[in-house]
């Protein structure tokens, strides 16, 4: 197949950190249709052998050398994954080397590390920002006192993903409102939400993107109508203007993105886990 690549993230933990980075390398050529799979706790020279000989076949499959990204810390099983003859990427190699020199220390190659629980406070952390979220989803409960972010915004606009991720990655109390008919008749902000203005985050999205969303939720409904959607759109921005309320589109912005920008404006500075 003529301008298809098969890819293979490969990993001895989760593979998240594999995908991760080679999902943003692979996005920047154009010219390719990526395949890719991934194949997670690949932690011993027999899997590693017995993945080597799928990306073989995937190969001759499509008549092109395939792509590791590999993230697996032991050489041996890495050996055994080239045997596939892919053109092979580790993702630690260009840092190991020199770290190693200016720390004065080799690496540690130990399995699983990336992705470990780090201690109890921090997954703790995540749990309770996670069970906030999910119990804040929807303006289901509106006590944001513990809130670290409020995200608002019409339905649909992608204000739960943004707090699930969130959660799950920062350890961020995030709760959302959804701006109801009744909320968006007037230009000021619903009385609930205005003690808390300082964690408040408005999102926004093109009524066309948002009339196709609605459309799959629920059918030829007045929900759905493109003009409905073009009210509420343009009544939610009016109101987030006159409140002064930090803005961010998501028609075409990832919830990684969405997420940095959230934090960044509200300086809320928070490792991910």
């Amino acid at each position: 197949m003529p301008g298809v690549r098969p890819v293979f993230y490969v990993s001895d933990g989760t593979g998240i950190t594999a995908e991760t980075i080679g999902h943003s390398v692979l996005t920047q050529f154009t010219l390719t249709q990526f395949v890719t799979e991934r194949y997670s706790f690949i932690d011993s020279i027999e899997r590693g052998h017995e993945i080597a000989a799928k990306i073989r076949a995937a190969g001759e499959r499509y008549g092109v050398r395939p792509v590791v990204i590999n993230s697996c810390v032991d050489g041996t099983v890495s050996a055994a994954l080239a045997e596939s003859g892919a053109l092979m990427l580790d993702i630690f190699a260009p840092f190991i080397e020199p770290l190693e020199r200016e720390l004065g220390e080799s690496r540690e190659r130990r399995i699983g590390r990336a992705h470990g629980m780090v201690d109890f406070e921090t997954y703790h952390r995540r749990i309770n920002a996670m069970n906030f979220a999910l119990t804040h989803d929807d303006g289901a409960a509106t006590d944001y006192a513990g809130a670290d972010v409020i995200l608002v915004a019409v339905s649909r606009a992608g204000k739960t993903p943004t707090c699930v991720y969130l959660a799950l990655h920062y350890g961020i109390r995030a709760a959302n409102y959804p701006l109801t008919e009744e909320d968006l008749e007037h230009d000021r902000l619903p009385p609930r939400l205005r003690q808390w203005r300082n964690k408040l985050f408005g999102l926004t999205i093109d009524p066309v993107r948002l009339q196709q969303i609605r459309q799959e939720r629920r059918p030829n409904s007045r929900y759905a109508q493109f003009e409905t959607c073009r009210r509420e759109v343009a009544a939610a921005e009016m109101m987030f203007r006159g409140e002064g309320i930090p803005t961010l589109s998501t028609t075409h912005t990832s919830i990684e993105e969405i997420a940095s920008k959230v934090l960044s404006t509200l300086g809320i500075h928070r490792e991910m886990f």
